[in-house]
């Protein structure tokens, strides 16, 4: 098992280019399952979660071709709908193939899935947006169970906010009869991408990036090409990373649309962020002082702070002058990393879904465990700028989401390397 050794202390600087997002990819890869035709994608970031679904789909008949960060999927031999325990165990993206398959094939075997240990996020508004659709659904043995010879257009109300959820109803959706209309609907950009990418498909859908999305089922949809919008949580990552060592450091092929609440919070702690547009391409570009200032967020549904970011704040704030509040709304077991941050001497008090940070003059190196994907960012923060060297184990979760982390610091000039545990 791999770790991530960091000499902390050095700043931040240069350029680097920012990944295609996990979390528009993983619901696209999916979507390929409601065609027979070849789906083109590109700007698939190398991850172990994208491995994942690839190989999840290809155990399901679907031909996979992957040359670096294209991927071409050809599902006309889908035959098998299935997607066992093995391979959702680790993913719990793995869901979005429930809508797809149910829509295409009529039925579909889904494993309950698994992934980052923090907090419940049920799959019962999928079940019950599937059933007003006239699917047959059940859960039995750990396997979700789904049957209908077409689904039929609805009026679906999530009783909450659910990303995807969203997606995997408005994937279902798109070859139901009739018109389905998602109320509540997330409004995360990811969704959008995805919107996007059905449409180039022949999909009829309108109201993407709104609460209510409207959906106009047709017979079939078509191949298409597609790219897979930038990372907005891995741009934020790196934001922070920059802001906590005082660097200043240019991020290409991204764009600050994706992230106002990010920008906002970092240029209150006292940032300076441009975001800078050419024909061909966008850039950020974030100027941060010796020390920056901390700031309070609570998270909540896009477009409001994004709970994938409060590791990473949490982690910023450790140093900052002054104290911040920072209240978790979306998963009540997402504090973990708190714990692992005090022993490289961070100032955390914890009392429910609220942390109180007060930032010290400095961290000192540790040995830490990652315990998700997002906190495992949260430590290489912390690692950066902490005195001496800081072991971050268990870095599995970090492979989950952030392709080449540790290279792409190193070319802003942080020491960091990875050795075997």
């Amino acid at each position: 098992m791999d770790k991530l050794v960091i000499e902390g202390g050095h700043r931040l600087s240069g350029e680097v280019a920012v990944s295609g997002a996990k979390n528009a990819a993983l619901p696209i890869l999916c979507a390929a399952l409601l065609t027979a035709e070849p789906l083109e994608l590109t700007n698939v970031p190398d991850l172990n979660d994208i491995a994942t679904m690839l190989k999840l789909l290809e155990q399901m008949g679907v031909k996979v071709e992957r040359d670096g960060h294209r991927v071409v999927l050809d599902a006309s031999g889908l035959n098998n709908p299935v997607a066992p325990y093995e391979l959702v165990k680790t993913m719990r993206a793995s869901i979005l193939v429930l809508g797809p398959l149910a829509a295409r094939c009529g039925e579909a075997q889904v494993s309950l899935p698994g992934g980052c240990a923090i907090g419940a996020r049920p799959v019962d508004q999928h079940i019950k947006g599937l059933q007003a659709m006239g699917a047959e659904v059940a859960v039995e043995r750990g396997y979700v169970l789904a049957k209908t010879p077409r689904l039929k257009g609805a009026r679906l109300f999530t009783d909450m906010v659910t990303v995807t959820g969203t997606e995997n109803l408005m994937m279902a959706a798109c070859l139901a009869n009739g018109v389905t209309v998602i109320e509540n609907a997330a409004r995360e950009p990811e969704v959008v991408d995805l919107a996007q990418c059905l449409t180039a498909m022949g999909a009829r859908v309108s109201g993407a990036g709104t609460d209510v999305i409207r959906i106009e089922g047709v017979d079939r949809l078509h191949g298409a090409s597609h790219r897979i919008m930038p990372d907005r949580i891995e741009t934020g990552t790196f934001l922070c990373a920059a802001a906590a060592t005082g660097g200043e450091v240019c991020l290409r092929g991204t764009s600050t649309g994706y992230l106002d609440a990010v920008v906002d919070k970092l240029m209150d702690a006292g940032c300076d962020i441009v975001g800078e547009k050419t024909r061909t391409s966008e850039t950020i570009v974030i100027r941060a002082p010796q020390r920056i200032k901390a700031v309070s967020i609570r998270t909540a549904p896009y477009p409001a702070f994004p709970t994938d970011m409060q590791a990473q704040f949490m982690a910023i704030n450790c140093v900052a002058e002054g104290a911040a509040v920072m209240r978790e709304t979306i998963f009540e077991n997402r504090f973990m990393h708190a714990v692992e941050l005090i022993r490289l001497g961070a100032d955390i008090k914890i009392d429910g879904n609220t942390a109180f940070v007060t930032g010290v003059a400095r961290l000192q190196g540790a040995a830490v465990m990652a315990t998700d994907l997002r906190a495992s960012a949260s430590l290489v923060i912390a690692g950066l700028v902490a005195e001496g060297e800081t072991h971050v184990e268990r870095i599995y979760h970090l492979d989950r989401g952030y392709e080449h982390l540790e290279s792409k610091l190193t070319a802003l000039g942080a020491r960091i390397q990875r050795v075997k545990a």
